[in-house]
């Protein structure tokens, strides 16, 4: 069964930092280290927005302008993760947050989602 489970989420003080993981379970090292992945993440009452993305190989990535120079998108093909880095956490980035992959050909997985709360 193919799935991509994220974790890391949680409550966090402004300026804090988290770092989220997506586990892409079932698929191939082949199949992952071929496909793009991103973050997403929705608000209550917003619709969902992409965050970040990198390439297969990780050779490139990019940003939301509301998240340049605080969040890193990273991948370990080895381990089928990638990993988002959040740093200088704001209010306005809580929210759930999702992992996607899309496959060489096309085909889209999505993650359930994990909860990232910024509050003091």
């Amino acid at each position: 069964q193919v799935q991509l489970v994220e974790s890391g989420g949680g409550l966090v003080q402004p300026e804090g930092s988290l770092r989220l993981s997506c586990l892409a379970s079932g698929f191939t090292f082949s199949s992952f280290s071929s496909s793009a992945m991103s973050w997403y993440r929705q608000a209550p009452g917003n619709e969902r927005e992409l965050v970040a993305t990198i390439t297969g190989a990780g050779r490139s990535t990019n940003y939301a302008d509301s998240v340049k120079g605080r969040f890193t998108i990273s991948r370990d093909n080895a381990k089928n993760t990638v990993f988002l880095q959040m740093n200088s956490l704001k209010p306005e980035d809580t929210a759930v947050y999702y992992c996607k992959m899309t496959g060489r050909l096309g085909s889209v997985y999505w993650g359930q989602g994990t909860q990232v709360t910024v509050s003091s």
